[in-house]
């Protein structure tokens, strides 16, 4: 049902506000620091997982896309209300924020893409095999 993905992504959301907020205090900031990020990492993360073991079917799937779709207006009306000289001028916190994301983001990219490398050289060399 599309009602599963909405849920799922609803405790995603949830989780990552918590994640979030509990960052920001560790800081010692009172602001919540990348939930929507560590919402939308939670989000990919479990439903990869759940797809692979066959939880997750296509109704589930669409009640993700529905809100994947509005995901960029969301994020963009968010950060229209962020004051950036303000963050960077109360601190290096955003300065070093924003590079550390960089950087781990960078970092992640072989552990998140290890394995498709052989799928898509096979699905390649179904496409030759068909020319």
């Amino acid at each position: 049902m599309v009602v599963y993905g909405v849920a799922l992504l609803a405790c995603c959301y949830l989780a990552g506000n918590f994640v979030g907020d509990l960052l920001g205090a560790l800081l010692g900031i009172n602001a919540n620091i990348g939930g929507v990020g560590f919402a939308m990492l939670f989000l990919i993360l479990i439903s990869t997982w759940a797809i692979q073991k066959g939880y997750m079917k296509a109704p589930e799937e669409q009640g993700i896309k529905f809100w994947s779709a509005m995901y960029i207006p969301i994020v963009v009306a968010m950060s229209s209300i962020q004051n950036v000289a303000a963050a960077l001028a109360g601190g290096v916190v955003a300065l070093v924020g924003a590079v550390l994301a960089v950087v781990i983001g960078y970092l992640a990219i072989p552990f998140f893409s290890k394995g498709h490398g052989e799928a898509w050289a096979r699905d390649e060399d179904v496409v030759k095999d068909q020319k």
